[in-house]
């Protein structure tokens, strides 16, 4: 019996693409109060030491997850959920410009 559990802990990390949210969706996450963040072509090292929640208005990136040969692809009108702990590069086709918030996972309870 061939099992798909892979022991890595990074398979699980899955990054999620939500494209052409609605405008209400949008607005309720308060996508335009976010911080923005661009960047030109190239290849990108990321890693990620929060959830990021991200809103691209322009770009066309493939997703490289570490370890994987496979990609998820995303652009503008898509919005991207990244998990905590992930590490792969970005190749960016087209310049990116997105607005992104860092999901903070603290247990803080106040």
């Amino acid at each position: 019996m061939a099992a798909e559990s892979n022991s890595s802990s990074s398979h699980n990390l899955r990054i999620l693409v939500e494209r052409n949210p609605s405008e209400s969706q949008l607005s309720e996450l308060n996508i335009k109060g976010w911080p923005k963040w661009g960047c030109s072509p190239g290849k990108y090292q990321l890693k990620f030491d929060a959830e990021e929640i991200c809103y691209l208005v322009k770009g066309k990136v493939k997703a490289y997850p570490k370890g994987s040969s496979e990609f998820v692809e995303f652009g503008a009108g898509d919005l991207v959920t990244i998990p905590k702990g992930l590490s792969c590069t970005w190749d960016v086709s087209v310049a990116v410009d997105k607005y992104y918030k860092f999901e903070s996972t603290s247990s803080s309870s106040s």
